[in-house]
């Protein structure tokens, strides 16, 4: 488009065949990001206009038939996101029964965007269990870790620290200009009482958060626990809810062996992050510097995948590889979490199709697109279609899968039998759990995982004798075959 003619649908981020549905939600969506009375950065007050002069057009199906009478042809390539498709099967089988197919999808920036666009500022704030349970070790590495990355933090950067057991302090508020020194002292005061309720401190941390709450930086809350919470679960997880509506990721840290992985992990989950095994309390401080420094490279903090449910199709799992590992909630629209600027996003989605669904030379898999959000880039970035289909053959393509997409599944293969012997367990079927787990030590033997075998082959002789898994057994497993899927390396100690 020329600069005299500007292109209404990328300045709202949306499609030429957009719905006035779709249209109406992007303009709220700019209009929020852009407003005026809460955005005051230079030069956006003349986007936010832009945004209006869009939607006026838009929204009229008259002046809109007229503006796409002047339109060039659409060229869908994203000049931000670059994205590959990968497929366990070149064709789909006329069969009477249902099959499986297997996408591997990876989206990253294009080279030259990073570039030119600078990393964004940070609003994070660190939710920090002080109950009876973290005094001593924990709590003095704990200190001393918030205390070094206070200390680390860029001009542009807010850092908000709360404390809670049964109750939640806000230690460090949200503020652009902090006292460092004053801080400091506030860290170290901290110590060790009550029980652990996480609403308490999820909601302090929301709050903190909230005060500088700003679409150009990259909003997350690090949670940090080492027990369960009891009864405010369901309340934790709506809060989630309204984090992820306000583009607020959630990461959840658990230290030992006591802490709930599951809801953390389902917390977490909401936002498009994930959940962190911390097994020794020297751990912390790498764990937490780590994910300061993912946070800092982050391109864009959230990709969301929105699709139509297909007749006959079925999306069964999802999977993030890549950047954090971790389970991702199925239904639309489906949070696959951050791109980092030297990590792309990798996700492996499993689906089932039905006999029906084959009555065609082509069948529909998934229909749907992806949707960017780049804190630094204050217009909104262009969804990418995704419009996945196989042909339908008579018989199987004898050509073998993609090496890429059969290694992803390897490595997943490992993290689904420790699944599969966690549910055996959780039914009281010790037997199956049991021969899961000697399974899963042959395929890590197979792979050169012996400290993990071995692990594995404890805890399934462990269930066998006394129907129970070891203190830390289950975490253990789980968080090691995670670590697995990042990058095929080995897990990270």
């Amino acid at each position: 488009m020329s600069a005299s003619k500007p292109d209404y649908y990328a300045v709202l981020g949306v499609f030429r065949d957009a719905t006035q549905e779709e249209i109406k939600r992007a303009y709220l969506e700019a209009a929020q990001r852009l407003h005026p009375d809460k955005n005051v950065a230079a030069g956006e007050t003349e986007l936010f206009l832009g945004a209006q002069q869009a939607y006026e057009v838009l929204s009229n199906p008259k002046r809109r038939s007229q503006y796409d009478a002047t339109l060039p042809p659409e060229v869908e390539v994203n000049k931000d996101i670059k994205h590959e498709l990968h497929f366990s099967r070149p064709n789909l089988v006329k069969l009477g029964e249902d099959q499986l197919v297997y996408v591997l999808l990876e989206v990253a920036p294009r080279d030259e965007t990073t570039e030119n666009i600078a990393a964004p500022p940070l609003n994070l704030c660190l939710v920090l269990d002080r109950s009876t349970s973290m005094q001593g070790e924990k709590l003095d590495i704990l200190k001393a870790t918030a205390i070094q990355l206070l200390r680390s933090l860029r001009p542009q950067d807010v850092l908000s620290i709360v404390a809670f057991s049964d109750r939640a302090e806000v230690v460090v508020p949200a503020s652009i200009s902090l006292d460092k020194k004053k801080q400091e002292g506030r860290i170290q005061m901290m110590q060790a009482s009550g029980a652990t309720e996480i609403f308490n401190g999820l909601d302090a941390g929301l709050k903190e958060i909230r005060r500088t709450l700003d679409p150009s930086r990259v909003n997350h809350i690090i949670l940090l626990t080492d027990g369960q919470t009891y009864g405010d679960e369901q309340a934790c997880l709506q809060l989630a809810e309204q984090a992820a509506a306000q583009n607020v990721g959630i990461t959840g840290m658990g230290i030992g062996h006591e802490w709930n992985d599951i809801f953390l992990d389902a917390l977490a989950g909401k936002t498009g992050g994930s959940s962190a095994y911390i097994s020794k309390p020297k751990d912390i401080e790498r764990l937490l510097v780590e994910k300061f420094q993912a946070l800092v490279s982050t391109y864009a903090d959230d990709v969301l995948l929105e699709y139509k449910e297909q007749d006959d199709v079925k999306i069964n799992y999802v999977f993030r590889l890549q950047p954090d590992a971790g389970p991702i909630e199925v239904g639309s629209p489906m949070r696959l979490g951050p791109i980092l600027r030297d990590v792309h996003l990798q996700v492996l989605i499993e689906l089932v199709v039905k006999p029906e669904a084959l009555n065609g030379d082509n069948a529909t898999i998934l229909n749907g697109f992806l949707k960017t959000s780049i804190a630094a880039r204050p217009m909104p970035v262009p969804p990418i279609r995704l419009h996945l289909t196989r042909e339908v053959h008579q018989t199987p393509s004898s050509d073998p899968p993609p090496t890429r997409i059969l290694s992803a599944l390897s490595r997943l293969t490992l993290y689904r039998m420790q699944e599969r012997a966690q549910v055996a367990v959780d039914a009281g079927q010790f037997e199956v759990a049991v021969r899961h787990l000697q399974n899963l030590a042959t395929h890590l033997l197979s792979q050169g995982e012996h400290s993990l075998a071995k692990t594995a082959l404890f805890e399934a002789e462990n269930l066998e004798r006394m129907h129970a898994w070891s203190a830390s057994g289950n975490k253990d497993i789980k968080y090691s075959t995670r670590a697995l899927l990042l990058g095929g390396g080995k897990e990270k100690k």
